[in-house]
C-alpha cells in the first residue's frame, strides 16, 4: 500500500536517474503529479511524458534526460510567506540559483522563483536540482 504517492513517484524518477535509464514508468498518476513532471519538463529536467491509460488508472511513462542529481518530496509541507523563501533554500538546494523548489499556492502550483516574482506563499510541496 503506498501512503505518499508524489513521494514514491519522485523516487522512482530519482532511482532511474542514478542507474542511467532513459525511460521511468511511474504510476499511480496524480494531478499534483502531473502538474509536477509539467514543471520539471519546462525547466528542463525530464523530457517528454506520455500518459498510458491502463484498466486499474494512469501509468506515466516518463523520457529521463540525465539531468536529475536529486529529487525528492518536502515532508511535512511547510507553510512559507513570501519572504521566508531563502531559509528554505538554504535547506534544500545545494547553492543559490541552482535547482528549484516546487510550491503549491492560491494561483496553481509554480517554483519557488515563480512565487517571488508573483509576491506569493505557500506550502513546499518537493524540490530538483
Amino acid at each position: 500500500m503506498l501512503n505518499d504517492t508524489l513521494a514514491t513517484a519522485l523516487s522512482n524518477l530519482q532511482n532511474a536517474e542514478k542507474t542511467g535509464k532513459n525511460i521511468c514508468i511511474v504510476k499511480p498518476m496524480s494531478k499534483v503529479l502531473k502538474n509536477i513532471l509539467e514543471i520539471m519538463k519546462d525547466n528542463h529536467y525530464i523530457g517528454d511524458y506520455n500518459v498510458i491509460e491502463d484498466g486499474k488508472g494512469k501509468i506515466v511513462e516518463v523520457n529521463m534526460l540525465g539531468r536529475i542529481n536529486k529529487v525528492g518530496a518536502i515532508k511535512p509541507r511547510f507553510s512559507i510567506k513570501k519572504n521566508d523563501f531563502e531559509k528554505f533554500e538554504k535547506r534544500f538546494l545545494p547553492a543559490k540559483d541552482f535547482g528549484i523548489i516546487i510550491i503549491s499556492t492560491s494561483r496553481g502550483i509554480m517554483t519557488h522563483l515563480d512565487a517571488k516574482k508573483n509576491n506569493l506563499g505557500g506550502r513546499l510541496i518537493s524540490f530538483v536540482y
